[in-house]
């Protein structure tokens, strides 16, 4: 297996509050890696400390071969040309229409002239399904078209890394389904390495080739899907089957209910 992304020993706190412990994980060269687990386990956080917007309080963090800890500016700089994001809420720019927002990474990055990037542009949105939709603002778009306009805009400069924040949050079962062909089409026709961070089982076990399973700060398994699915550990059990009872606590960590509110 050719790592892309490779973790180790990692740990990152806010404040007091350990969100990594010592975590190390691998993400395969052109598969899709879905990074799984409860809300608030820090998943979104590993996809910033990967594209070096944070850092991390020990360990390292490699993503093709760069040490993005100790990157300089303007190393990191072109890494992250080399890396697509979509984000959870689309991030669309609200004035600007949906080719306006996929032309402005090819405008910020390239010497293309408007010709050039026209074409680029019209290619991205075809294969996405929103070429007809390239003149309408943000503000008209559905859930799911807005998604995916985002998406045309993380794949418009071809990176060799694309990273979803919970692309499948709020849509509804057939935005879904389109998502899920439009990653794994998309991650076989460019052999790009795709990292895939949700909660949403079903949907990202059908197009992962990878899982991390992480709770509590830590990964608890990381194998195929298959391998998450016939686990025994009663943390995977409980989150693959939506138990409300389990090891996996349902409250953020607090002092006694009862002598809090007996405080004077």
């Amino acid at each position: 297996m050719e790592v892309y992304v490779d973790v180790k020993n990692l740990s990152f706190h806010r404040g007091d509050r350990a969100i990594y412990e010592d975590i190390t994980l691998q993400i395969p060269k052109g598969k899709i890696t879905a990074v799984m687990g409860p809300s608030g386990v820090g998943k979104t956080t590993l996809l910033r400390l990967i594209g070096g917007q944070v850092e991390a309080s020990s360990g390292s963090i490699t993503v093709a071969g760069l040490d993005v800890a100790q990157a300089s500016r303007k190393e990191l700089f072109e890494a992250r040309r080399k890396m697509g994001m979509l984000f959870q809420s689309g991030a669309l720019f609200s004035d600007m229409s949906v080719y306006e927002n996929v032309a402005l990474p090819l405008q910020e990055h390239t010497d293309f002239d408007e010709a050039m990037i026209r074409d680029i542009v019209l290619m991205k949105l075809q294969s996405v399904g929103l070429r007809g939709a390239a003149y309408l603002m943000p503000a008209e778009l559905s859930g799911g078209m807005a998604r995916r306009a985002a998406l045309a805009r993380a794949i418009a400069l071809d990176p060799d890394l694309v990273m979803y924040d919970e692309p499948f949050a709020g849509q509804d079962p057939i935005s879904k389904g389109v998502l899920v062909e439009l990653i794994k089409r998309l991650n076989r026709a460019a052999n790009i390495t795709s990292v895939l961070v949700s909660h949403d089982v079903e949907e990202s076990l059908s197009i992962a080739d990878h899982v991390c399973l992480l709770s509590a700060g830590r990964v608890i398994l990381a194998g195929t899907p298959d391998e998450v699915r016939q686990s025994s550990d009663p943390r995977v059990v409980q989150f693959l089957q939506g138990q409300a009872d389990g090891p996996v606590g349902f409250h953020y960590p607090a002092p006694n209910y009862e002598a809090q509110l007996l405080e004077a």
